[in-house]
């Protein structure tokens, strides 16, 4: 029973850590398209329509 629990100890690491990891990802790519978005429209001017 022992190896079951660390088998399942280990699987629940590797999905954490995975879910942790991807969600990581998902900000890192948020904030670089909200500084795009910054960068884009200081460029442009709000009111150069």
């Amino acid at each position: 029973m022992t190896r079951l629990s660390a088998e399942s100890s280990g699987l629940l690491y590797h999905l954490l850590l995975d879910r942790a990891i991807k969600g990581g990802i998902v900000l890192v790519a948020l904030v670089l398209l909200v500084v795009g978005m910054v960068v884009i429209w200081r460029r442009t001017g709000p009111g150069d329509r």
